[in-house]
């Protein structure tokens, strides 16, 4: 019997205009030339490969002093709640 491989938490493509709408007011706060760079960053991983590596972009982003400990609370927790298996 053949073991099919496993599913992995991704960005729900079904609200996905709402999900960059809502990531794109999060960064607001951020200086303008890094704000593209990180929105980029965090929907591509949130939407090819999958939400555990965009959590860990945004820990090691806060970790370099980029974002502060609550703009990355806030950041992963919008992640798990537009996201869902695949």
């Amino acid at each position: 019997m053949e073991k099919q491989p496993a599913k992995k938490r991704k960005l729900d493509m079904s609200r996905n205009t709402e999900f960059r709408y809502l990531l794109k007011e999060a960064l607001n706060s951020l200086p303008e030339n890094t704000r593209g760079a990180i929105f980029g960053a965090i929907y591509s991983r949130a939407s090819k490969r999958d939400i555990r590596e965009a959590r860990d972009y945004i820990i090691k982003i806060k970790n370099e002093g980029i974002i502060n400990e609550e703009m990355a609370k806030r950041l992963i927790d919008l992640i798990f709640e537009y996201s869902k298996y695949y």
